[in-house]
């Protein structure tokens, strides 16, 4: 078994994500954030709605990727504090110091506007974005109901990624190469600074993956 999650991104790829994975009938774990999309507004307004509901419909698991995407790179401070720095929102590229009340707050404003736009709650996790973690940030999350959810080496598919130096046909052969039982993969719906989209190689992948006798399922199932 083998663990795919998807980060929101530009959303520029997503429709063509869905339909692939309804291809396949392969679930995914989606963990959201409220970014800012090609079409000029954010991941989670309404005009989103319906895509979010036929990802509900299609059988697929969602998570936190706090709000704001917020970064805690900036690691743990003292008097049980971290640094934050939101990427969109009101207080966008500011460095601030959070507190735990602050921190399940921001992770839970997107449970809140998930239920609002699906009639649906997210599962009990979340992903830091740019995976930067720190001891507060775990502890307090799962104090608050959230499991972090990372990625295995193999399975950070790349798309992120320049494409002139990581072409996607080089990203998809190491990654059937080296994916294996166990691992988490991750992706975005979608990212700015890549010129040729990762996305089309999502198909080939699963088939590929497929063939090797792995199998698909979503965060918290067949016992992950």
């Amino acid at each position: 078994t083998v663990y795919l999650t998807i980060d929101t991104g530009s959303m520029s790829q997503v429709q063509l994500i869905a339909d692939t994975l309804g291809k396949h009938q392969v679930k995914a774990t989606f963990f959201l954030a409220n970014e800012k999309t090609v079409n000029g507004d954010y991941s989670l307004d309404d005009a989103w709605a319906p895509l979010w509901k036929r990802l509900v419909a299609d059988g697929h698991k969602f998570g936190s990727h706090t709000f704001d995407h917020v970064y805690f790179r900036g690691g743990d401070v003292a008097g049980a504090a971290v640094r934050a720095k939101p990427q969109f929102g009101a207080q966008a590229g500011r460095g601030q110091t959070w507190n735990q009340a602050q921190v399940c707050a921001e992770l839970d404003r997107v449970k809140t506007r998930f239920t609002q736009l699906t009639g649906s709650s997210l599962a009990p996790l979340w992903r830091a974005p740019g995976g930067f973690t720190t001891p507060n940030t775990l502890r307090w999350a799962k104090a608050c109901g959230y499991a972090h959810t990372g990625w295995s080496p193999a399975g950070f598919l790349g798309d992120e990624l320049p494409s002139h130096s990581h072409p996607n046909q080089q990203l998809l052969d190491r990654a059937a190469k080296n994916i294996k039982h166990g691992d988490v993969l991750m992706m975005h719906t979608g990212i700015w600074s890549r010129k040729d989209a990762f996305a089309p190689m999502l198909d080939p992948l699963i088939i590929a993956l497929k063939a090797k006798q792995l199998c698909f399922a979503t965060v918290g199932d067949a016992g992950y």
